[in-house]
């Protein structure tokens, strides 16, 4: 299995090879040019695509990852930012990436993040995406259309509250007493009737329904 690892940084690079398993082979790309030329000749060779964002010209760099998601949707992205940015989480994360990292992440936490990412999870943690959505819900503004929960039945409208809490599948699915496929079942109705794209644009969109009424 092949990551593609857009990477300028010797250092974290070398890092990565040291934690991943040795079943997983990492492709080195040292712009944005080649990790286009990569994925250009072969993007299903691909499992992961894993994002260092350096300092320099860190804005620029991370709306050229929405641009690169969005042209190679189905790549699991997960960044590695050097430095904390709320803004650019919340932005990242809203277009669909699935999940960030500190550069220098362990062996073992390396391994439950790729766990988390195939469960089709967002990497983040509970607190982390809990507390992104409370504290940028107010000031900036999401994808989704101006729509009311009111077509969706009483269990989606809680399936939905509770992934507004930052709640994952399998937590919701213990909180209503059934199965993580129906919860996916429920998630995949939900985004359906809200066009909400993803988690925390339905999580917006459950905290604009409550200030308006």
């Amino acid at each position: 299995m092949k990551i593609l690892c857009w990477n300028t940084n010797e250092a974290v690079w070398n890092h990565w090879n040291q934690v991943t398993r040795s079943d997983l082979t990492l492709v080195r790309a040292k712009n944005l040019s080649e990790t286009y030329q990569l994925l250009k000749n072969a993007a299903e060779d691909f499992a992961y695509c894993f994002i260092y964002l350096e300092d320099e010209n860190f804005s620029e760099q991370v709306e050229q990852v929405v641009t690169l998601h969005s042209q190679y949707p189905e790549n699991k992205v997960i960044v590695f930012p050097n430095k904390a940015s709320q803004a650019a989480a919340l932005r990242l994360l809203s277009v669909g990436i699935n999940g960030q990292c500190q550069p220098f992440i362990g062996r073992q936490q390396l391994e439950l993040v790729l766990s988390v990412v195939d469960s089709g999870e967002i990497w983040g943690g509970k607190a982390f995406i809990e507390n992104l959505i409370k504290q940028t819900a107010a000031v900036l503004e999401t994808e989704v259309r101006d729509v009311e929960l009111d077509d969706l039945s009483e269990r989606e409208n809680k399936v939905a509250h509770l992934v507004a809490q930052g709640l994952s599948n399998k937590e919701v699915a213990n909180n209503m007493n059934v199965t993580e496929r129906t919860v996916k079942a429920h998630l995949t109705a939900i985004f359906k009737k809200t066009s909400a794209k993803d988690r925390l644009s339905l999580a917006m969109l459950v905290q604009k329904s409550h200030k308006v009424h």
